[in-house]
């Protein structure tokens, strides 16, 4: 008798538990885990490429002959390595664009007169420090070069020249890493341009000044150094 009511109370515990033991065997939803956030690379150094566009205004390029001041849209590419140290970015840069830089204006002894900037370029370098990891915040100088084309009517005859101006450029930058491997940047440079003489000497530009404003976007290859994640 002893035996059966031990064995009639083991069968009711079995009871009262088997519906728990199930439940805990019940499938649970499954949950997506988040999106992992875009992190920055850890690097800006390595080769790079891009593309820009912009306005530019001038100083008299013509300046005796008529004083023709300029401005106009641009657009173009850049070419360029950095290598970083700490928070400091070291880097130089190449870049050339097609313009339309012009002024037009009476001139005393002619019609008119039009000058137009058709192409310029840099080349420089960059010195930058990191405000965070995707923030390059920079100063830049070096070489420039502007390509120059004079186009004078006196007397019924039309006459075009084109000089190359050669000079010294400065400015700073910045530029935002947004997406891996790709940043946009906003930059200012001003050039210090030489005088060209035009028609054997009958006009001059005299020294000049170009300023230029662009934005543009740039993708990094991150050689030498850790690639940048992917999404």
């Amino acid at each position: 008798m002893h035996k059966l009511l031990l064995g009639t109370a083991a069968l009711a515990v079995l009871a009262m538990t088997a519906p728990a033991s199930a439940a805990d065997l019940t499938a649970r939803p499954h949950t997506k885990a988040p999106p992992v956030p875009y992190v920055a690379p850890a690097t800006w150094s390595g080769l790079y490429i891009g593309g820009f566009g912009g306005y530019g205004w001038t100083g008299d390029l013509t300046a005796r002959a008529g004083g023709l001041g300029m401005s106009g849209g641009f657009g173009g590419g850049t070419l360029g390595y950095n290598w970083q140290n700490g928070n400091v970015v070291f880097g130089v840069e190449a870049d050339v664009a097609g313009a339309d830089i012009s002024a037009s204006a009476g001139v005393p002894g002619v019609d008119w007169a039009r000058s137009q900037i058709t192409t310029f370029g840099t080349v420089r370098g960059r010195i930058g420090v990191t405000a965070a990891p995707s923030t390059l915040l920079y100063a830049t100088g070096g070489y420039a070069w502007v390509n120059n084309k004079l186009s004078v009517n006196g007397g019924g005859v039309t006459g075009s020249e084109s000089r190359t101006h050669s000079g010294w450029t400065v400015g700073a930058g910045l530029e935002y890493m947004f997406a891996p491997n790709w940043s946009g940047k906003i930059e200012y440079l001003y050039a210090d341009l030489e005088s060209q003489d035009y028609f054997n000497g009958a006009a001059s530009s005299g020294r000049t000044s170009l300023n230029t404003v662009k934005a543009g976007v740039n993708y990094h290859f991150n050689w030498g150094g850790p690639p940048a994640p992917g999404f």
